[in-house]
């Protein structure tokens, strides 16, 4: 028997005895108090975590997992295997699962401040099936992220720039290339982005990303010279500066909500993932308190795309007081996905086929929910929605779909579906969210979302993004009750991201805007915010109506050079607009 079968087998043995059951006086309710009991250190957690949460699984009453505070480590190789669809990302064979969260009842995880590294590839947390599962005071890291990050120790006058970076994570130059490596994983980057000493994204004004396939050359044991030429000055790189070099693969999320209700996260920290930090689907009432996308010490960047995302979700998505930084992507996104109609196969069957790679192979819909119907052409939602009689999964990509009342006049090939029973209510306060790469957040639904208390600090792109399309991403959601208060906006949009063109920007992707009879997002309010910027633009709108802009304030800088177009407000195709040029402070 090795050591560690030896070890695993005395930590499973000690999980016999470490259940207590707490009577509150006042509530004939039980509580099981499940105590982990490994040391920690080096050790694999996974299977006396996993043996807890068995336990708690079969407990006929609430039940909270104790983690004493420390560092604990879960390994691929004693980690089950699942196969999922995640949305947004790139579509594994399998998911090897370091926490595997299923069928839970009112369970409670409490790490005490414990910090959870995850070794190789693998989907950190899974909440599947779940109601009532609450996750607090718990810190999750991977140990190789699919990025390095170095800093710039030298540039020469050949173009030469040449970095330093620590020998851990893994890296290495193999002919002529820059190569990452972890556990069961190589890549080279492609990718870069900028930061200044004291944590600022580089506001080089070009894309966001810096192109990175520069020829490499390790000069000595922890540096590397990259030949970029000329593109050293156009990226406005300096002696100091860190850079990310990263790849835009997204494998595994750090926690998957699928099919989970009334979940909680409560100082939850997420400091890198191998793709989006936390993404939910098909998941409803979801509270994020605290906690966040926080860099570890020395660190520029934490997550490799989205720190949070919202897919085909419903009920309430409540976060608050969180701190967000250092993101390849958005804060916060919320969005339906909404598949193309393939074929009319009669007034009552259609053909419906998911359309983007990373974003197919979940429930859409099921018996008894009703769709809501867009054209493609002009993305404007049919006031008649369907209801569901049978859902067949044809492929993972494509499914059969019976109404119960016929298709609106009109629909057809080319046009698109969404669920009209699954969309959230938002509520986006008291957050804090800066130096990310893109967006601040993004919102697409028709429920009422309030976007209030939060400090955009230096978020490249636009602050805030009321998107939609049926086209590329296929997410849809029509904003029809948008609240944007109290707010303030600190140099955003200093890089050209996608639909960036204001601070806040609506920003839905229509192929005939001409051709619309009903503008696509409806009923914002942009009131009493605080904008501190550069000159450029506060708000870009096309398809939209009844757009308010007032009792805002601005006050204008030279920290970072004005946009081309300075003018306060861009639009169009929109209506009813009541915009008030904003009170601007000397």
């Amino acid at each position: 028997m090795t050591k560690k079968t030896l070890y695993t087998l005395c930590s499973v043995l000690c999980l016999l005895g470490s259940t207590l059951y707490a009577m509150n006086a006042d509530s004939p309710t039980q509580e099981a108090i499940l105590q982990l009991q490994v040391p920690t250190g080096t050790q694999d957690a996974g299977d006396a975590l996993r043996a807890l949460i068995r336990q708690a699984a079969e407990s006929q009453h609430p039940t909270s997992i104790n983690i004493p505070k420390g560092v604990y480590h879960f390994y691929p190789e004693t980690a089950p295997e699942q196969k999922l669809y995640i949305s947004n990302h790139d579509q594994q064979p399998t998911h090897r699962i370091g926490i595997p969260l299923q069928g839970l009842r009112q369970v409670s995880i409490k790490g005490n401040g414990s910090t959870f590294v995850f070794h190789g590839r693998m989907l950190p947390f899974l909440l599947k099936d779940c109601a009532g599962v609450s996750i607090s005071d718990l810190h999750i890291a991977v140990d190789s992220p699919l990025a390095r990050e170095g800093r710039i120790v030298k540039i020469d006058e050949q173009g030469g720039v040449t970095m330093q970076f620590p020998k851990t994570p893994v890296w290495s130059v193999k002919a002529g290339k820059f190569t990452l490596s972890g556990k069961g994983w190589e890549l080279s980057p492609n990718h870069a982005l900028g930061f200044r000493p004291d944590g600022a994204m580089l506001a080089h004004g070009l894309w966001g990303d810096m192109m990175w396939h520069f020829p490499a050359e390790q000069v000595s044991e922890d540096c590397v010279r990259f030949n970029t030429g000329a593109k050293a000055q156009q990226y406005k790189l300096s002696v100091g500066d860190t850079l990310v070099l990263r790849n835009a693969w997204r494998p595994h999320p750090g926690m998957l909500l699928y099919r989970a209700e009334d979940t909680t996260l409560h100082n939850v920290v997420f400091h890198d993932s191998l793709g989006m930090a936390l993404i939910a689907q098909r998941s409803k009432n979801i509270h994020i308190n605290g906690g966040g996308c926080l860099r570890a010490p020395g660190r520029m960047h934490t997550t490799a795309a989205d720190a949070t995302h919202f897919s085909n979700c419903a009920g309430l998505i409540l976060v608050e007081n969180a701190i967000y930084e250092g993101m390849m992507d958005d804060a916060i996104n919320v969005h339906a996905t909404c598949p193309a109609i393939a074929e009319v196969l009669s007034p009552t069957t259609i053909l419906a086929r998911y359309m983007h790679g990373q974003a197919y192979g979940f429930e859409i819909a099921a018996p008894g929910e009703k769709l809501r119907f867009i054209r493609g052409k002009t993305l404007e939602n049919t006031k008649e929605s369907c209801e569901v009689e049978e859902v067949q999964v044809i492929s993972p990509k494509h499914i059969l779909l019976k109404l119960k009342q016929p298709l609106p006049k009109g629909i057809g090939e080319g046009d698109a579906i969404e669920n009209a029973d699954w969309h959230p209510q938002v509520i986006f306060r008291n957050n804090t969210v800066r130096h990310n790469r893109a967006r601040g957040a993004l919102f697409t639904t028709p429920r009422p979302v309030l976007v209030e208390g939060n400090h955009f600090d230096h978020s490249s792109g636009s602050a805030i993004l009321l998107a939609g399309d049926a086209q590329g991403w296929y997410e849809s959601g029509r904003c029809l009750n948008v609240s944007i208060r109290n707010n303030t906006f600190e140099h955003n949009l200093t890089a050209l991201y996608q639909f960036t063109h204001a601070i806040i920007s609506i920003c839905p992707e229509v192929r005939k805007p001409d051709e619309q009879h009903m503008r696509y997002h409806q009923n914002v309010r942009i009131e009493d915010n605080t904008f501190i910027t550069h000159r450029v633009p506060l708000l870009y709108a096309i398809s939209a109506a009844d757009v308010s802009f007032r009792n805002n304030t601005i006050t204008y800088t030279d920290r970072y050079p004005a946009a081309k177009n300075t003018t306060p407000f861009i639009l169009q195709h929109c209506e009813n607009m009541q915009l008030e040029e904003p009170a601007a402070k000397p």
